[in-house]
């Protein structure tokens, strides 16, 4: 063998291109760094190493951790919530490895990447669009001992520092690609994503998806069988990330069909879907569906109708409101809506009425976002137009624009909080009920709430979990003080819903726990001892370990039994019993 063939022969012995990610939290992966690796020949995948940190971390505790791996490439997956920290800790890691290429790709990156390559020279080039079959050429010439300038997919320095551009990638027909959870020991207490699509056939024009028109779908049989896997290992949470899982009407149904049909009573699964174009049959397979086996994600966005012309997003308002509602009929559907301030059009009044239009639908979770600005995307092109002032790093988020001003959307951002803790929680369903009657709208009560929070200092010193209802407490009886012993109700009933906490809060009444109310409950848990007609799944468990399992609370005059082992499929909150007094 000539020294040549064994210059390349050790390289490829040595050589390991280090894949990076920075997740916003620790419970997230990065399903994209795991399909490029998956996508190498497995005679050359243990040339890949995949690193994942969060936002959180010490960036001099990343940097030394990417180190200590030695890598002889590495690859940053850039986000817009990770991409200034990414810059910054690159530019750090060039100056401790020089001789090491640097590559990014993501869709931070892949809309500008010639002027990133030109603002950060420590930067080797760049993968545009879809990674796999790019990273996997990458890595190849590499191990050849050859220059990656000019692959399809690519924008990179060649020696004499010249930006080379390659051709565009082909898009990649979504069956070719491995199955990448061959070892879930990666992704122990992380959301596992999935994905049977990629595309998106609507327009909306704050979002990147809109660009790539075209649905590709991974074949139905292969989806079965890796379905089929996450089911037999009995994963938590699978999270599609289909753009618009139903946009092909038999596709989906297929899926929710199988799921149906094998369902190991635990498995949860999460699709974003387009809710008012779901078929009659759709709906009726969804009516089926274990309690909890489906969270159906629904972007809403906004109710303006002009503002939902601007976005190019259709949405008729009143078949929306009939699908939830058929979907919450069966009450076995978690529903999450989305809507998102500053977008066009949509003033501060206009954003109340969508807020309430959503609120009204009462789903699961309300999430309120704030319009990002995305490069590339339409939104993007048009933001001079619409006068939508936005910040200048990522995540590029509205400051301002014609209809909205910056301190209304930091009012937003207060109630947004507010809909997070008390509402998206599923901790206050009771009291929440009850406040809602003595406002004009939903929105007032959450706008009030954030105001009180900012009187009393909240939002600067946030009040731990369990304090969060004497502050509702307080704030209750601030605008009805005549209701304080209901509001003590219901604020005991959402508190033991939810824990079977030990010690009582502050404002809990201590004068009803008399010794003759304590002993008239010991004496129901001693007859369930003996014949158990309440609490059947308590067999095994004497009186008094009952007792301590469950939780038995006097409210509005009678006794209502907390059983926590049997606990509400889409809020969490324990079964109740009402006992005879």
């Amino acid at each position: 063998m000539g020294r040549a063939g064994r210059s390349i022969k050790n390289r490829k012995q040595r050589m390991k291109f280090l894949l990076a990610a920075f997740n916003a939290k620790y419970i997230h992966s990065n399903p994209g760094l795991y399909s490029m690796r998956a996508c190498v020949p497995e005679t050359e995948r243990d040339h890949v190493e995949i690193a994942e940190y969060t936002i959180n971390h010490q960036e001099e505790d990343i940097l030394a951790d990417l180190y200590r791996r030695q890598p002889d490439a590495v690859g940053f997956s850039c986000y817009i919530w990770n991409w200034t920290m990414i810059q910054s800790v690159l530019v750090e890691f060039h100056k401790l490895m020089p001789q090491v290429p640097i590559w990014i790709g993501g869709p931070e990156v892949s809309y500008n990447a010639r002027e990133i390559l030109q603002k950060i020279p420590q930067i080797t080039g760049v993968m545009i669009g879809e990674g796999e079959v790019t990273f996997r050429e990458v890595l190849e010439t590499y191990l050849a001992g050859e220059s990656p300038v000019g692959l399809a997919g690519t924008i990179c320095r060649d020696h004499a520092g010249e930006i080379v551009t390659g051709q565009p990638r082909p898009l990649t027909d979504m069956t070719t690609l491995p199955f990448l959870y061959g070892n879930l020991e990666d992704f122990t207490n992380r959301i596992i994503y999935y994905e049977t699509a990629r595309g998106c056939p609507y327009r909306c024009s704050y979002c990147l998806s809109s660009i790539d028109k075209q649905v590709r779908l991974r074949d139905l049989s292969v989806v079965k069988q890796e379905l089929q896997f996450f089911l037999d290992h009995k994963v938590h949470q699978v999270k599609l990330v289909d753009r618009t899982f139903n946009c092909n009407k038999e596709h989906a149904l297929e899926i929710w069909r199988y799921l149906e049909e094998h369902d190991n009573g635990v498995t949860n699964f999460h699709f974003e879907i387009a809710a008012e174009i779901l078929s009659e049959e759709e709906l009726e397979v969804l009516g089926r569906l274990r309690p909890g086996l489906a969270q159906l994600e629904i972007g809403v966005q906004s109710t303006n109708p002009q503002t939902l012309q601007a976005i190019q997003r259709p949405m008729r308002l009143e078949r929306l409101q009939q699908v939830v509602s058929r979907l919450h009929a069966g009450h076995n559907i978690h529903i999450h809506l989305d809507l998102i301030a500053g977008l066009p059009y949509e003033d501060y009044e206009s954003f109340q009425n969508s807020f309430n239009q959503v609120y009204e639908m009462h789903p699961e979770q309300l999430q309120l976002g704030f319009l990002k600005v995305l490069k590339g995307s339409p939104m993007h092109e048009r933001a001079e137009e619409f006068g939508i002032n936005y910040t200048e790093k990522p995540p590029y988020e509205v400051l301002y624009s014609k209809w909205i001003s910056y301190p209304e959307l930091r009012k937003l951002k207060k109630i947004e909080e507010m809909v997070e803790i008390y509402y998206n929680s599923n901790q206050f369903v009771h009291t929440l009920r009850r406040l809602e009657t003595m406002f004009s709208t939903p929105f007032a009560l959450y706008e009030q709430l954030a105001g009180f929070y900012e009187e009393k200092g909240y939002f600067v010193q946030t009040p731990a979990r369990g304090y969060r209802y004497d502050v509702l407490f307080a704030f209750a009886i601030e605008q009805a003080p005549e209701d304080e012993e209901i509001f003590r109700d219901l604020l005991l009933h959402d508190m033991y819903s939810r824990e079977n906490l030990k010690k009582r809060p502050d404002f809990s009444p201590q004068e009803r726990l008399s010794p003759a109310w304590k002993e008239q409950v010991h004496q129901f848990f001693k007859k369930e001892e003996e014949n158990p007609q309440v609490l059947s799944a308590y067999a095994e468990y004497n009186a008094r370990q009952m007792e301590r399992m469950t939780h038995v609370e006097p409210l509005y005059g009678k006794m209502i039994l907390f059983d926590y082992r049997e606990r509400d499929p889409l809020t969490g909150n324990a079964r109740e019993v009402e006992l005879p007094c």
